[in-house]
């Protein structure tokens, strides 16, 4: 079973967005940063990442604003990984809202660096970003830093944690072939 993972962006979302076709010239950057995506914070995507094994945590559950280690059970997360995790925030308040924009369970310090630790490859979430708008560029270059990404705005990961909580998964990763943004769309397909 192949379950997309990327949220579908309309054209009429880009049109919201001053991202038309005839409106491409000082919102170009802004492009790679709509729907599913990595801020790349001038770093390459390592081609070796296209395909990772994938680990899912529900996190939609911590009324706390931090999500901790000691929170979840990462034993089985390993190298390469992609780890992700619901929070159920896209679901309940639809992309592109200004709830949903304002609305984060962060990752803690510490859980992003258990997984630096760990050496994953991605971390995804079904969010803005991993933290709050005062700390979302921070974190993103700090793990980026690392050589990990932070995938942001995923779908339908009620529906993967349904079906692939508790099995292995694969998880594909395709990056638009840009250079020079601050931030890519990427398809991501989880394979159960």
């Amino acid at each position: 079973m192949k379950l997309d993972l990327s949220f579908k962006v309309e054209k009429k979302m880009l049109e919201a967005l001053g991202l038309a076709a005839q409106a491409v010239g000082q919102n170009t950057e802004k492009a790679g940063h709509i729907g599913t995506h990595f801020d790349v914070m001038n770093k390459a995507f390592p081609i070796e990442s296209i395909i990772t094994k994938g680990k899912i945590f529900d996190i939609s559950h911590i009324t706390d604003i931090e999500v901790k280690v000691a929170d979840l059970d990462l034993s089985e997360v390993q190298q390469k990984d992609f780890v992700i995790f619901h929070s159920g925030i896209l679901k309940k308040h639809g992309y592109g809202t200004k709830e949903y924009f304002s609305t984060y369970i962060e990752l803690s310090d510490e859980l992003v660096d258990y997984l630096i630790g760990k050496q994953v490859s991605f971390i995804g979430v079904d969010m803005g970003g991993a933290k709050g708008p005062e700390n979302h560029l921070r974190i993103d270059q700090y793990c980026a830093d690392k050589g990990v990404f932070i995938i942001e705005n995923l779908d339908n990961l009620d529906l993967l944690l349904e079906e692939g909580k508790d099995k292995s998964f694969i998880v594909y990763t395709f990056p638009v072939n840009m250079h020079g943004f601050t931030g890519l769309p990427c398809r991501v397909v989880a394979e159960i």
